[in-house]
């Protein structure tokens, strides 16, 4: 799990392809659950949350530079 801290090291760059991956993840874990592949189910509330947390740190940025 990446914390609030470490995301405010990374640069828009880093952040922007993170988020990429994570829902590239999501979408995965999705299409897998459905095939019942899939043994954590808590996986895609984590998945979430850490989408939720890099777009906040990215409107953050955004607002703060406007």
């Amino acid at each position: 799990m990446v914390k609030k801290i470490d995301l405010k090291k990374k640069t828009e760059k880093d952040l922007h392809k993170s988020l990429l991956e994570k829902r590239a993840e999501l979408r995965e874990f999705r299409f897998a659950l459905s095939g019942s592949k899939i043994k954590n189910i808590k996986k895609a509330r984590a998945l979430r949350r850490m989408i939720a947390r890099i777009l906040t740190e990215l409107n953050f940025r955004v607002r703060n530079t406007s």
